[in-house]
């Protein structure tokens, strides 16, 4: 087993993870606000976060599967040669992107945030701790892209 592989394999598992918690906090959420009648006061906040998570992290997933949704109208019509020089082209353009706005974007946010001390209001956890997935989903991402045009895995 390759490392692409191991890294997709620790990604599901850790999204699935994640997922089952979100399942569970929520209906938490559920029961205390409907059969206990006092909502439980981290439980929205939770599965803001959590949502973040799966939603960053699950675009590194799906990146290094090559599951995403694409337009494929123009490499359709271009023969198989182009077709290799489009996709590394698009390839080093979310490279380019995810390491200006994921990396370096999010590295600043983590470290502002973490400079600011700011917490979340109900869990009293750091906010850098919330925004790290971030940059490192955007360095997954990264590093698929990079495999991608390496070996030539369209």
């Amino acid at each position: 087993m390759n490392i692409r592989s191991k890294i997709d394999a620790y990604l599901g598992y850790v999204l699935a993870i994640i997922m089952g918690v979100m399942v569970l906090n929520v209906l938490w959420q559920v029961f205390t606000r409907f059969v206990m009648g006092a909502p439980s006061s981290f439980t929205d906040e939770l599965a803001r976060y959590l949502m973040i998570w799966i939603g960053v992290l699950g675009a590194a997933y799906i990146s290094g599967r090559r599951m995403h949704v694409a337009i494929d109208l123009l490499p359709m019509r271009l023969n198989k040669e182009k077709q290799v020089k489009l996709k590394i082209f698009v390839n080093c353009i979310i490279i380019l992107f995810c390491f200006a706005a994921l990396v370096v974007g999010g590295l600043r946010l983590v470290y502002i945030t973490s400079i600011l001390d700011q917490r979340s209001p109900a869990l009293q956890i750091p906010l850098s701790v919330v925004y790290a997935i971030i940059p490192i989903s955007g360095a997954l991402i990264i590093y698929y892209k990079l495999s991608d045009i390496y070996l030539k895995q369209f």
